[in-house]
């Protein structure tokens, strides 16, 4: 499952057929992205017309957590010719937004590809136009795990979907605020439960001190939740399980195979 998480993370929009998920994210993105760059990019450019506008923002989303400030600064265009440009790549379906109740809208792509693209490709096209790749795997294996976490959180929303179904959840999002508060599950049930929960994309298991951490947020943010949720790459500690319980739900990427059902 982390194979099949990780690789939807890199391909998932495109059309290419089955993916061998066995084998290397790197070796699938050298063969199946990088060797055939010009084919790709003439695809890409049909949808931004080759605009750089279009291109350093869509980059600087796919680089940031999103937030139109952010994204402008980092693309370095004024906020108002940044608009403009961020309304016809709403309209082209290219990236949409995400919102928070009492904060500012972020940005985030349709597709995991592009998002990829954006990232590791459009940035580096130089090298890889001549061939040259090391720039794009090295950027890769330090930013694996940071980058796939997005999509992790959006597929630990579709999970939690499917485990309540006796208190059905209403909506799911993640929840922030402007002074940086972040919460990775925001949920309301049909019952009018609140839920909060954190997705930990790492390789440590997550220890009892992240209940902790979930509840000084939960105060931060004045939110009396009723179930509090951790989904983990790895697992959790001993002490942890022990805790487990009808309002504490603890899941893996083992349970991430109901999805496929």
């Amino acid at each position: 499952m982390e194979d099949a998480v990780e690789k939807f993370a890199i391909f998932g929009g495109v059309s290419w057929g089955e993916i061998d998920t066995s084998k290397p994210s790197f070796e699938l993105i050298e063969k199946l992205i990088l060797d055939d760059y010009s084919y790709i990019r003439n695809d890409i450019n049909e949808l931004t017309d080759g605009q750089p506008l279009y291109h350093s923002i869509l980059t600087a989303i796919a680089l940031s957590d999103g937030k139109a400030h952010a994204v402008y600064k980092r693309a370095h265009v004024e906020e108002s010719v940044g608009e403009k440009a961020v309304e016809t790549l709403l309209e082209r379906g290219l990236i949409r937004f995400k919102r928070s109740k009492g904060a500012d809208d972020r940005f985030s792509f349709t597709l995991p590809f592009l998002r990829f693209w954006f990232a590791f490709v459009s940035p580096l096209f130089k090298g890889i136009r001549d061939g040259e790749y090391k720039e794009v795997k090295e950027r890769w294996q330090s930013y694996e795990n940071e980058f796939t976490h997005p999509i992790f959180t959006e597929l630990s929303h579709a999970l939690l979907r499917k485990k309540l179904k006796d208190d059905s959840i209403m909506e799911i999002s993640e929840y922030w605020k402007n002074d940086g508060l972040t919460l990775d599950i925001y949920a309301k049930t049909k019952g009018k439960k609140r839920i909060i929960g954190s997705c930990k994309y790492t390789n440590s298991k997550i220890k009892k001190s992240e209940l902790s951490k979930l509840a000084e947020l939960a105060q931060k943010a004045n939110i009396d939740a009723d179930m509090l949720v951790i989904v983990a790459k790895t697992g959790f500690s001993k002490e942890l399980k022990a805790l487990k319980n009808e309002n504490l739900r603890l899941y893996t990427l083992k349970n991430f195979k109901e999805l496929l059902g």
